[in-house]
């Protein structure tokens, strides 16, 4: 079979498209975890339940949708110290942080 640029782009983005409907990479997973806990933690507290940021237990997220929180964490909080994380983490990542953040710590 020849391979066109077309095909050949075809083939990209239906391999980027299924990648994007699977978990995360274990690695990417374990990267994640890390900031949760330590980027995150740093203003919301190692144990999530508040600090400088609010409490980012699933209680005190029961009221909040996964496209809102997903916009917290990629585009920040206007005047408050929540930055955006957009630069650095993808729709994906940001959906599976917010997972994570509904299933609650794992310690």
């Amino acid at each position: 079979m020849r391979r066109t640029p077309r095909t050949i782009l075809a083939l990209a983005l239906g391999l980027g498209a299924a990648a994007g409907h699977g978990a995360l990479e274990a690695g990417r997973q374990a990267e994640l975890l890390n900031l949760l806990e330590q980027d995150c933690g740093a203003c919301h507290g190692l144990t999530r339940k508040g600090g400088l940021g609010p409490s980012l237990l699933p209680g005190a997220l029961a009221g909040k949708s996964d496209e809102a929180l997903m916009s917290t964490i990629l585009d920040g909080r206007p005047g408050t110290p929540m930055g955006p994380w957009r630069p650095l983490l993808s729709e994906e990542d940001a959906r599976w942080l917010v997972q994570e953040l509904r299933r609650g710590p794992r310690r």
